[in-house]
């Protein structure tokens, strides 16, 4: 098993990231601040805690599925990569799709954690690329939506 070393900010013990369930792939974030997202708006919030992850590993940020569902709640940069060399405050940047101002409390789940182990590449240019059936074709190139 890896350990990830995290730092509590001051009055956030409270906030631990946790799994729901022993089988969970990832951590639930918590609000630090009570706030409110405006329509049609991103907004950083923060999560009260700060990580050192090993070299070789990212947290990735996810969307909380029920948010997204029900309240139209998504990541503006989903997911977002916190990288190893990172050590401030983790922050999950927030957009409001709905129609209505979004409440937010603290203590709140707000996003998911996932921690991933990274393969080690190399990037090696060369002259071309291997055939494939799809080739080049992307960006709606199969003509479904």
């Amino acid at each position: 098993m890896t350990e990830i070393k995290i730092v509590m900010l001051e009055n956030c013990g409270d906030l631990m990231p946790a799994k729901a369930h022993f089988d969970d792939a990832a951590f639930d974030l918590r609000s630090r601040v009570d706030m409110v997202l405006p329509v049609r708006k991103s907004v950083l919030v923060p999560a009260g805690f700060s990580l050192e992850l090993p070299v070789g590993f990212e947290a990735q940020i996810r969307p909380r599925s029920g948010l997204a569902l029900k309240h139209d709640l998504m990541l503006t940069n989903s997911p977002g990569t916190i990288d190893a060399g990172y050590r401030g405050e983790v922050g999950v940047i927030m957009y409001n799709g709905g129609t209505a101002e979004f409440e937010i409390k603290r203590g709140d789940r707000i996003a998911q954690m996932v921690i991933a182990r990274l393969p080690e590449v190399e990037l090696v240019c060369v002259e071309s690329l291997s055939e494939t059936g799809r080739g080049e074709g992307g960006f709606g190139s199969t003509g479904k939506a």
